[in-house]
């Protein structure tokens, strides 16, 4: 089982995929194991191999880069529309009807913040909701009122010392 290997075995090495292996090509050829890895280093097999896939990647790197610049023009466009309706419609209709237009106006504005990679909700705090999560930290319920009676010491004063029976 020796022989020459072929021109064409380094493509079918290559063909052969994740279940690639000189063994495979030896036997597709009939020629002996020996044979197509004197070869394969011959010719370069892996170096060639290797540059194959680093080629591939990068083809498929940039189709993908395309393709994510399509949809951006895409989606920038359908952007625009939207807002050109919503404009129009909040001119046209009165408050009332209008509203679906500057409901499409938000969202048009949300959509182009996210893609902007702005965020799309107002983070500022208020002062009102600052001072009514503190309030309800700190004051207790009239259920609780109960609770904190029971656990009090009977016979200690406000500041937990003993009173003073006069």
């Amino acid at each position: 089982m020796t022989g020459k290997v072929p021109e064409d075995a380094f493509a079918y090495y290559v063909a052969l995929g994740s279940g690639r292996s000189y063994e495979a090509v030896a036997r597709n050829y009939g020629v002996n194991k020996r044979t197509v890895v004197r070869c394969a280093d011959r010719e370069q097999w892996q170096a060639r191999l290797a540059e194959i896939e680093r080629r591939a990647r990068e083809a498929a790197d940039a189709k993908l880069a395309d393709e994510m610049q399509e949809m951006s023009v895409r989606h920038h466009k359908l952007l625009l529309a939207m807002a050109s309706r919503a404009a129009t419609a909040i001119q046209t209709y009165p408050l009332k009807s209008g509203m679906e237009g500057i409901k499409a106006a938000e969202l048009v504005i949300k959509l182009e913040r996210l893609i902007a990679g702005e965020p799309t909700d107002s983070r500022t705090i208020s002062v009102e909701q600052v001072t009514r999560d503190e309030m309800s930290r700190f004051l207790i319920e009239d259920s609780e009122v109960d609770a904190w009676d029971d656990d009090a010491h009977e016979g200690e004063g406000i500041d937990g010392e003993e009173a003073v029976e006069t």
